[in-house]
């Protein structure tokens, strides 16, 4: 299992937040400073942060608790499902559909219907219908398995929700929020932490950032669903992950000059 040091975390632009017109002061506890007009995320805070939201999701799934990955910009998608599959976990990447917590009995209906719709496909029965009936069937099916295909499995609200991008996500917190559910977060210097429980502060619209956070908090999903295992195998623990390698002075990072302008591919910040 791959460690997670401030290196690390550098050399995937998890630093880079947005300009500085764009900020959210409640994030100020996390900025270290900021060069040319954006905001540098203090990764010394990042490491600290992160290694209490993989604590927490550790223990979760350790207790047969029940995670849902939520990244619906284009960038994490692909991203989210990958790592959510990987870990076992349930995942939402395209639109998130209103209720999908708070109305969580419909969106069962809804599955369902698509598990209905998918076994016809593969008990033959597609084939006896009229060619209009199948038409519509399949526009239905698609539309079902676009929205619900990562929580057809899902079937109970989950335990924890992990999200990239609280603010693009505010819908799902909202949800996640009103029914008490813990929230999992990737937090942006424009995000507001008060609103998740874990803020792991770092850049949200990166690919290589993003995808360096989200493998490390898939990582701990599997850490808590094999914790017997691990302990008798004396495996690494999420705990050991986050000082076995040498860290870089934020001074260091602030005071480099290519800081700013190595922010290749990464989409300009609204």
């Amino acid at each position: 299992m791959s460690s997670v040091s401030m290196k690390s975390l550098l050399e995937a632009g998890v630093h880079f937040g947005h300009q500085k017109s764009q900020w959210n002061p409640k994030m100020s506890k996390f900025i270290f400073g900021h060069r040319n007009k954006v905001h540098i995320i203090d990764l010394a805070k990042t490491v600290k942060e992160l290694k209490k939201a993989c604590k927490f999701v550790k223990d979760v799934a350790s207790s047969n608790g029940s995670v849902l990955f939520v990244g619906t910009k284009h960038q994490s998608q692909e991203i989210v499902k990958n790592e959510a599959i990987r870990c076992g976990a349930h995942y939402i990447v395209s639109r998130w559909l209103g209720g999908t917590l708070t109305n969580f009995d419909t969106i069962r209906k809804n599955v369902a219907r698509l598990n209905e719709i998918e076994k016809m496909k593969s008990d033959g029965l597609f084939d006896k219908l009229p060619k209009k009936e199948i038409s519509m069937l399949t526009k239905e099916w698609k539309k079902l398995e676009l929205s619900l295909s990562g929580i057809k499995n899902m079937k109970d609200i989950p335990s924890v929700v992990f999200i990239v991008d609280p603010v693009n996500e505010k819908t799902a917190v909202d949800e996640a929020r009103r029914l008490k559910i813990p929230i999992v977060a990737i937090c942006d210097t424009n995000s507001d932490p008060d609103v998740v429980d874990y803020c792991i502060p770092g850049n949200d619209d990166a690919i290589k950032s993003i995808n360096l956070l989200v493998t490390v908090v898939a990582d701990a999903v599997l850490e808590g669903k094999s914790v017997v295992k691990a302990a008798d195998n004396h495996q690494i623990t999420v705990e050991e992950k986050y000082s076995s390698e040498e860290e870089i002075p934020m001074t260091e990072v602030a005071e480099n000059k290519e800081v700013v302008e190595n922010k290749e591919n990464v989409p300009e910040k609204q």
